[in-house]
């Protein structure tokens, strides 16, 4: 069955772009020793904000949403721009991006994945494009600045919270609850993921290989057995052929049981 793709209003869908461009042009605010140019966090504000959407076009070959308008490539550029710009002021509201950032993930992962059903895509590969959708963006911005994945690395789950909305939403979509419904569970359950990930510290363990895994402690039994069989060590007298003015020593005699 196929589902209808999720919508949000053209204005929605812009704060969601700006809230990624500014991020991303916060991000690579704090790499002065690279000398990024303007038109370098333009670049990167670009990505960062429409890189998932993008990827999520690529993937089910149709035109991108963002070149369907003009809006999305002047708003993210100017988020980027202006996160440059005031990029001290913004890290003091740094709760409230941190927020938006979460709902934004979950937008975007509802989007992708009702976009993929409405393709016609099984239920494992939508939630592929989904999550793909939530964090290409991420992903795009890391490559371009020529740092290690945050999403490969140990830190808060966030293409985590992506999956498990996603999972959430096929879920209920394939048990029959309407898919705006469904995406809006699918939001609130990223965003709520997301956000309690940040504040706790939660994240997935580090890799490890099995020889590295702690190894359980048995009680050692031989010991035991060792110590209950104990060999008897009995003195013996000193014989009468000890010299005159010499201490007599003491000799030992092991017996079996």
């Amino acid at each position: 069955m196929l589902a209808t793709p999720f919508t949000i209003p053209l204005w929605a869908d812009l704060i969601a772009v700006s809230v990624g461009s500014l991020q991303g042009a916060m991000f690579a605010a704090g790499f002065r020793d690279r000398r990024i140019d303007l038109l370098g966090v333009a670049i990167i504000g670009f990505a960062t904000g429409l890189g998932g959407g993008l990827l999520r076009d690529l993937l089910l070959v149709t035109p991108p949403v963002a070149l369907r308008t003009d809006w999305y490539l002047p708003i993210a550029v100017l988020a980027a721009l202006v996160g440059m710009l005031l990029a001290r002021l913004f890290r003091r509201l740094d709760p409230v991006i941190i927020g938006l950032d979460a709902l934004t993930i979950g937008i975007f992962g509802a989007i992708g994945t009702t976009k993929a059903l409405a393709f016609g895509l099984p239920e494992v590969p939508a939630i592929f494009v989904g999550v793909i959708a939530a964090v290409g963006g991420g992903v795009l911005r890391d490559i371009l600045l020529g740092i290690p994945i945050a999403v490969m690395h140990v830190g808060s789950l966030y293409a985590v919270a992506a999956a498990v909305g996603t999972i959430v939403l096929v879920v209920l979509f394939d048990i029959g609850v309407p898919i705006t419904i469904a995406a809006v569970v699918c939001v609130v359950a990223t965003t709520v993921i997301r956000l309690l990930s940040v504040k706790f510290g939660w994240s997935l363990p580090e890799q490890r290989a099995l020889s590295q895994l702690p190894r359980p402690r048995w009680p050692r039994r031989a010991q035991q057995r060792t110590a209950t069989n104990a060999i008897p060590v009995l003195p013996v007298q000193a014989s009468d052929t000890t010299p005159a003015g010499e201490r007599p020593r003491r000799r030992y005699r092991l017996f079996r049981r």
